[in-house]
């Protein structure tokens, strides 16, 4: 929840240029619903894409302060789905989480699926179990076409703006030990292995090289970071693949 739509207009203008001219990485700007319009004009003909933080399940009605898939459509390609802000603040469960992705699907968006354990779940060591519930939970019973098109954003919530990443090794071994045999187990291999998986927390220009060497981490889900146009280019460019 940053900037105004004219500090949003001003902040792309200046991120734009230089995130644009980035090729062999797919770039991603989830503004606040206020900018989705001012937002998306400033890229189109870009070659970076546009998300939504949120979404409501339901296709119309009776929800005051609520924004639908279809309407994020308009604008967007993406939509956050169970970011842990919207676990921990706003009553985000397991079972909204996979009705948002079943809205997400029937209006083309592609979602991009947090999940992550707690400061104390990860002290009590049980990051696995609750991994395991959030995607089991979350993303039981889609097409396997679908499913092959989502986007899995692993957040450990003790990292999020804590300046305490997990390390490089830690989050690959999540990703490699538990979300993807999770998917698997749901639908087969080849879609755990096709689908993309983000890493979320205290992401920054200087970890950022280290986290995209790991095999199992497709690229970022980036917060803080994302605000200071240098930082969020040269993560960017972390995730450039070699020439």
């Amino acid at each position: 929840m940053n900037y105004t739509v004219e500090e949003g207009r001003t902040f792309v203008y200046e991120l734009g240029h230089p995130l644009d001219l980035l090729q062999g990485v797919e770039k991603v700007i989830c503004p606040p619903f206020t900018m989705l319009l001012a937002i998306a004009a400033i890229l189109e003909g870009t070659s970076i894409g546009m998300g939504a933080q949120n979404m409501h399940w339901e296709e119309k009605g009776a929800f005051t302060g609520e924004v639908s898939a279809k309407m994020v459509a308009e604008y967007c390609k993406y939509v956050i789905i169970g970011h842990s802000e919207r676990r921990a603040f706003f009553g985000e469960t397991d079972e909204t989480v996979r009705w948002k992705v079943s809205a997400s699907e029937k209006a083309g968006l592609t979602p991009i699926v947090c999940v992550g354990e707690t400061l104390a779940e990860y002290e009590r060591k049980e990051t696995s179990d609750v991994i395991t519930r959030q995607v089991e939970e979350g993303l039981r019973g889609f097409d396997p076409t679908f499913l092959k098109t989502i986007v899995v954003a692993y957040e450990p919530i003790w990292a999020i703006g804590t300046g305490r990443a997990s390390t490089a090794e830690n989050a690959n071994r999540v990703i490699q030990a538990v979300i993807r045999p999770s998917i698997a187990k749901l639908y087969d291999e080849v879609i755990a292995q096709s689908i993309r998986v983000l890493y979320g927390g205290s992401v920054t220009a200087g970890n950022a090289a280290e986290l995209f060497t790991q095999p199992d981490i497709d690229g970022a889900l980036v917060g803080g970071a994302s605000l200071k146009v240098d930082e969020f280019v040269n993560i960017a460019l972390a995730a450039v693949p070699p020439s």
